[in-house]
């Protein structure tokens, strides 16, 4: 089970670390079931490559696609991207504790 985990957060992290991914799934947060055709405007690749990108986004489960007729429409997954953010909850003690900190030293100073 644990080994299961580490390769999700693997793949949620690996997807995330392209910023055309990044910008699909922001435009998915705004447009909920947007067509392929639809995330593919305004990105700076062409249709093929965005296909490329959301075949990655599935393969890390980040996003759902449902075919109605000729339209494929995408939706988030929120799953993945909540393991990601409890694992990386479990470390934040190691930076806020840091920043208080630098806070702390910032008041003292001024």
């Amino acid at each position: 089970m644990v080994k299961y985990k580490q390769a999700q957060l693997s793949r949620t992290f690996g997807a995330l670390a392209d910023s055309t991914r990044r910008a699909i799934l922001a435009r998915l947060r705004q447009e909920p079931g947007a067509s392929i055709t639809q995330l593919a405007q305004g990105l700076p690749v062409k249709l093929p490559a965005v296909m490329k990108h959301l075949d990655v986004l599935a393969a890390a489960g980040l996003i759902e696609r449902a075919k109605s007729g000729r339209v494929v429409a995408v939706h988030l997954a929120p799953r993945p991207l909540r393991e990601a953010t409890a694992w990386l909850q479990e470390y934040e003690r190691f930076w806020s504790g840091s920043l208080e900190k630098l806070t702390r030293y910032l008041e003292e100073d001024v």
